[in-house]
C-alpha cells in the first residue's frame, strides 16, 4: 500500500512539474508567434467560406510577421 502511495505522489510531481513548464510556453507561443481561429460569417468571402456553406475556415494567424512588419498587399490582417 505505501508503494503505491509513493507511486501516485511521484506521478502528481511528474504531472505538476509539466504543468508548471508547458502552460508558459504555449501561452508565450500562442502570444508571440503564431495561434489558431476560425473564420465565421460572410464577412471574408470569397476568400475565406466560399459558397455561402455553412462550415467555418480554420486559419493560422501569424503573430510574427506582424511583429517584424512583414504585411504586404494581399495579406489578410485580423483586428481584435
Amino acid at each position: 500500500m505505501a508503494q503505491a502511495q509513493g507511486l501516485g505522489k511521484r506521478y502528481i510531481k511528474a504531472f505538476l512539474k509539466g504543468f508548471f513548464v508547458a502552460v508558459p510556453v504555449t501561452v508565450t507561443f500562442l502570444d508571440r508567434v503564431a495561434c489558431v481561429a476560425r473564420v465565421e460569417g460572410a464577412s471574408m468571402q470569397p476568400s475565406l467560406n466560399p459558397g455561402g456553406r455553412q462550415a467555418s475556415d480554420i486559419v493560422l494567424l501569424n503573430h510574427w510577421s506582424i511583429r517584424n512588419y512583414d504585411v504586404q498587399r494581399g495579406d489578410i490582417v485580423s483586428l481584435v
